[in-house]
């Protein structure tokens, strides 16, 4: 991980007008509590595009995981309720998908 500059939650406080300058220029702060690091200040154009990336992220998965629900529908259109061979039931890779940014 690139080392990134820190600061105390009570420097960001003290200096939270500076810190946003810095994240408006594109330098990130990780911010600290009792030495630890609990979040971080960064521009919102890199917020924005996290959060793009993610959703992608989730989308790919659940379309992976569910790839072959429709060739299992019966003549109704309808699965029955039942998960088909070779697919994922969504619960599970929404699960899968949560653990994975713990």
């Amino acid at each position: 991980m690139i080392d990134l500059p820190r600061r105390s939650v009570r420097d960001v406080r003290e200096r939270l007008a500076d810190v946003v300058d810095e994240a408006c220029h594109d330098r990130p702060t990780v911010i600290t509590r009792r030495g630890r690091p609990v979040a971080a200040l960064v521009p919102i154009d890199t917020l924005r595009r996290y959060l793009e990336l993610e959703e992608r992220e989730i989308n790919r998965i659940i379309d992976e995981r569910m790839s072959g629900h429709l060739q299992n529908e019966d003549e109704s259109g309808e699965a029955g309720g039942r998960t088909p061979a070779g697919a994922v039931p969504l619960e599970t890779v929404l699960r899968e998908t949560v653990s994975r940014a713990e």
